[in-house]
């Protein structure tokens, strides 16, 4: 499963052929697992889970290493400056240069897909079995469900309109198409809001490393707000802020702890003692950076009484020449006892949708009460916009600053507010409006007549 020049087409006959035993990593007492025993049994379809969430931290968009959308897109606008010297896949990001053959296109897209592939599996094998009960069918369907809703999400905003894949039967996938924005949007509602109505609003297991009902409408929040529905993104957004379980952080150095309250799901590490995959990319001790580095615009471009800029990024100096780094995660190395986990989801991103959904609704005093929230952590004072447009100047401007570094939220933002093309050109040379999507990898055009390439490509 490690070939990621296989096509999509050619992914989903492999999976269909291997069946659910490619992707659950437990032992079987007397026989070969096969797909339709996985789901049999609790305890291997719950491991079927597992394996997934260990996908999305370790492979694909949602990763902490090298290739995920923290760092990629962190790369692809306006928030990271690469120092590798080779021509290799970063290079092409950072330089928005790539092209339908570069491989990390291909691969950040072939391991959604099989993401989705094994959601899909979940989804149908735990709703037909006669063994699992209601309460476990409902808990594995509705996080099969979440993931599939999330990581389309990405693909959405990263590839444009893509095929929104909810079944495992290749004779249906091998001919895709690709959906409109609008569809697509819509079908990840509708998993959402079947997500919400199966998961429960307790953690099934302790550090919240599994999503629960508030995490499906954490994301539903997001999409909402993305798809411009904006009743219903605050309305979502204050259904998790109004749950009980999460308590807002008011010390800024604990934000990124594993245990912290503000928290609504995170990935648990490899092994006990490593820490989030971010700290391991993002933080070095000398210069110059070994891989990537904060731009120093950004950097500048904070105020100077903004605890964030002190807190969340750390400076380091040869004596003629200064690089910053991420430091919202700051260990890099084993601990023993692990102190941080990856943050997908947490509580300062649903203040600023909710205040952002409120500013374009007219409801501009509640709007600056949430953008206030989020300003408190940092030490700012109050905002000093008053009009609906300054108030959401201001959001967009306090996203950049709370969710720097963390899965692409900057660009998705440049991008649905359509600032992409005004913003960029100034910091990126030789950027093209036709570059606000990623390349269809030509693999899969080969493979499948119906699926056509973004246009500049």
């Amino acid at each position: 499963m490690k070939n990621f020049k296989i096509t999509l087409l050619s992914l989903f006959v492999l999976l269909s052929l291997m069946g659910c035993d490619s992707f659950v990593d437990v032992e079987t007492p007397s026989s070969q697992l096969t797909g339709v025993t996985v789901f049999e049994d609790r305890t291997t379809a719950n491991a079927a889970l597992i394996d997934i969430y260990s996908k999305l931290r370790d492979t694909g968009l949602l990763a902490g290493l090298t290739t995920g959308s923290s760092v990629s897109l962190g790369l692809y606008a306006d928030e990271l400056t690469y120092y590798g010297t080779t021509d290799d896949n970063i290079s092409f990001i950072f330089n928005n240069s790539m092209q339908s053959t570069t491989s990390l296109a291909s691969q950040l897209w072939n391991e959604s897909y099989h993401q989705i592939y094994c959601a899909n599996a979940v989804i149908y094998g735990c709703g037909n079995s006669t063994v699992l009960s209601t309460a476990d069918k409902n808990q594995f369907v509705g996080e099969a469900l979440f993931v599939r809703a999330l990581v389309h999400f990405y693909l959405l905003n990263l590839y444009g309109d893509v095929p929104y894949i909810t079944t495992t039967d290749y004779e249906v996938n091998r001919l895709v198409n690709r959906m409109p924005t609008a569809q697509v949007y819509t079908a990840i509602i509708a998993d959402l809001e079947q997500a919400v109505a199966l998961l429960p609003e307790a953690y099934i297991v302790p550090n919240r490393v599994r999503p629960n009902r508030s995490t499906a409408m954490a994301l539903l929040a997001r999409t909402y707000l993305y798809n411009g529905n904006w009743a219903e993104a605050s309305n979502a957004a204050s259904a998790v802020l109004n749950n009980a379980e999460y308590v807002w952080e008011t010390d800024i150095d604990k934000v990124f702890l594993k245990d912290c309250t503000a928290t609504i799901w995170q990935f648990y590490p490899k092994l006990e003692g490593n820490n989030a995959d971010e700290g391991s990319v993002f933080v070095f001790q000398t210069g110059p950076p070994p891989f990537v580095g904060l731009r120093a615009e950004l950097y500048n471009s904070f105020a100077n009484d903004d605890l964030r800029k002190s807190h969340w990024i750390a400076s380091v100096t040869d004596g003629s020449n200064t690089w910053y780094h991420a430091n919202k995660y700051k260990q890099n190395t084993n601990t023993g006892t692990s102190v941080e986990y990856s943050i997908v989801f947490r509580l300062a991103e649903q203040y600023l949708i909710r205040a952002e959904a409120r500013a374009r609704q007219g409801e501009l005093i509640n709007a600056k009460q949430d953008l206030n929230t989020v300003r408190s952590l940092a030490g700012l004072p109050n905002t000093t916009a008053t009009t609906a447009a300054e108030i959401i100047d201001a959001v967009q401007q306090e996203r950049r600053y709370e969710l720097f570094t963390e899965y692409g939220h900057r660009f998705f933002d440049l991008k649905r507010n359509g600032t992409l093309n005004t913003v960029l050109p100034i910091v990126k040379l030789g950027w093209n409006s036709t570059d606000s999507h990623w390349p269809i990898p030509e693999t899969e055009l080969l493979a499948n007549p119906n699926i056509s390439q973004n246009p500049g490509y």
